[in-house]
């Protein structure tokens, strides 16, 4: 359970900057998926005991972005003053908020069945996990820009420079949809060694890490129309 004292400093980072909470947010959503990779990476080499542990880790963390995420919804429901429309802030929380959410299906998702697969495989899901985690950690960085966004009341270049960073988030997340893809046809044409039931598991976990960028990207969008339609 998450104490009363972690809520209280929620609150008291929103009194000081609306931004500082989606911030807030966007970093357990990125450590989600750091862990996650970590998880990958003892699943890959076959430690089960190792991937047990840290999606515990990885529920905990989600379960502090879920405080964080309602905190913001209780506050924006109040008399406070934003320097963006409120629907679109909402509408950018959400996708946001998926990103933890899909590391800790994942997360869940390695627990039930060890992994079974040719070199070729464990070699793919680590190039889709660690351009994943980059593309999640590039898009940490674009909500980073939106306290510097307020410092200078949204200025020209700044609003620019946070655009740039948007357009990259969706560049990295088209070469996940791209890595994704040719995974998923290597697992089937494994199917004999992996067996039915082996190429669904590894089907599923493909399309969830491929999820994680997709919200980045579409966390990223909605980013963007909040700036503009401010």
């Amino acid at each position: 359970m998450i104490k009363k004292e972690y809520i209280r400093s929620v609150l008291n980072v929103f009194a000081s900057s609306p931004f500082k909470p989606l911030v807030m947010h966007a970093n357990k959503g990125g450590d989600c998926v750091r862990k996650l990779n970590e998880s990958l990476q003892a699943y890959c080499n076959g430690d089960m005991e190792k991937v047990e542990a840290l999606n515990k880790e990885i529920d905990v963390i989600e379960h502090e972005a879920d405080v964080i995420k309602q905190t913001i919804r209780s506050e924006l429901s109040s008399s406070i003053m934003l320097p963006v429309h409120a629907n679109d802030l909402l509408n950018f929380l959400k996708p946001q908020d998926s990103i933890s959410d899909d590391a800790q299906e994942v997360a869940f998702w390695l627990t039930v069945r060890r992994l079974e697969a040719p070199d070729e495989i464990r070699v793919g899901f680590n190039d889709l996990m660690n351009k994943t985690l980059e593309t999640v950690e590039l898009y940490e960085d674009l909500v980073s820009t939106l306290g510097e966004l307020l410092e200078t009341s949204f200025s020209k270049r700044d609003v620019e420079d946070t655009l740039v960073l948007v357009t990259k988030v969706e560049e990295m997340e088209h070469q996940v949809d791209i890595i994704e893809k040719e995974l998923v046809k290597q697992i089937f044409r494994n199917e004999d060694a992996i067996g039915a039931l082996g190429v669904y598991h590894l089907a599923r976990l493909v399309r969830g890490i491929g999820d994680i960028a997709d919200k980045a990207e579409h966390a990223a969008d909605r980013l963007r129309t909040m700036v503009l339609r401010r």
